[in-house]
């Protein structure tokens, strides 16, 4: 099984142990355009699958970004705050956006893997 999985809101988590790292994907990325701003929740906030998790601003628009599962956030990018660009040069490496101890780890496995993501994305073109 693949350690990395999707949301139709095409955000990704790539899950280590029970620590999984939230971002969006290259395709969103690209849709949003150049971003500009990010705002991230705290550590040890909750958050639940399918509530935001954080907002991001592009110079086309702003969009929040959905947990791909619930949990609690054990890390932030504040890099990414400092530089929201990286987002843009690197969304699924350095443009990451939290990082969240999973408590349910069915919704993980819920998920769509790259094959079916990728199948998705191209159903929408």
């Amino acid at each position: 099984m693949s350690n990395i999985r999707y949301t139709k809101d095409h955000e990704y988590i790539r899950l280590d142990g029970d620590v999984g790292t939230v971002g969006i994907t290259d395709y969103a990325q690209h849709q949003l355009g150049d971003v500009v701003f990010v705002e991230l929740p705290s550590v040890g906030d909750a958050i639940v699958a399918g509530k935001q998790a954080a907002v991001v601003e592009s110079v086309k628009a702003a969009s929040e970004v959905y947990a791909p599962v619930s949990g609690e956030i054990v890390e932030v990018n504040s890099a990414i705050e400092a530089e929201p660009a990286v987002v843009n040069e690197d969304p699924v490496g350095k443009g990451w956006f939290v990082k969240l101890k999973i408590t349910n780890p069915d919704e993980f496995a819920k998920l769509m893997d790259e094959d079916a993501y990728k199948a998705f994305v191209a159903s929408m073109s």
